[in-house]
């Protein structure tokens, strides 16, 4: 079904910038599940790489919206993506650097 002229749906759209955000997060970073295991050794260095992750998703996100924005079709779809993707992963990530601070257990990583 088009939509405005386009060949997808807002649907397909909001999908393909939320895997696009995970994407881009998984390609810069450790999974949460480490970040917590390791939190105590290296908390700050992880959290980096995930902010410099969500600022290339932020970029190819604003890639997408210029273009929908050009093309007059909605801006909302690869804004939706996107941005729930960015907010979910950020909270995912914060509460496994705040769990693995507060932890006792041992890390993997040996220094």
């Amino acid at each position: 079904m088009a939509v405005n002229g386009s060949m997808g749906t807002p649907a397909v759209t909001v999908a393909v910038y939320a895997a696009l955000t995970y994407d881009v997060i998984s390609a810069t970073n450790s999974s949460p599940q480490t970040t917590e295991i390791n939190a105590s050794a290296r908390a700050d260095t992880l959290m980096k790489w995930v902010k410099l992750g969500l600022v290339q998703a932020a970029l190819f996100a604003g890639i997408g919206i210029a273009l929908e924005w050009g093309s007059k079709r909605p801006v909302w779809p690869p804004l939706l993506g996107a941005g729930l993707a960015g907010v979910l992963l950020w909270g995912q990530y914060v509460h496994a650097m705040n769990s693995g601070l507060q932890s006792n257990e041992p890390g993997t990583e040996d220094y």
